[in-house]
């Protein structure tokens, strides 16, 4: 896999997918659950908000490093933490 530019930051990112995969996995085995409906009138599950979670933390690191520059991305991390938390409780 020569083509990819493995780098710390690139495994930690996909090792994080991975174990979010494996974790919501074994919650919707262990605990499964109904969908409710959120803010946006739409039934969800657990892997819907995870997924609008991740989707929408990708375009707020890119508007980020569009807007703000490379050198404070790390503060990205916290407002997709918050976002994260507000699909989870809202949506």
């Amino acid at each position: 896999m020569a083509w990819m530019a493995w780098t710390t930051p690139t495994a930690i990112f996909f090792l994080v997918i991975a174990s979010l995969l494996v974790i919501f996995t074994i919650l919707a085995i262990k605990f499964p659950e109904t969908p409710r409906r959120g803010v946006l009138g739409i039934d969800t599950t657990r892997g819907d908000r995870l997924f609008i979670t991740l989707l929408g933390s990708a375009f707020i690191n890119l508007a980020w490093l569009g807007l703000v520059g490379a050198e404070l991305q790390p503060y990205a991390l916290i407002v997709c933490l918050v976002y994260a938390v507000a699909v989870f409780r809202f949506v």
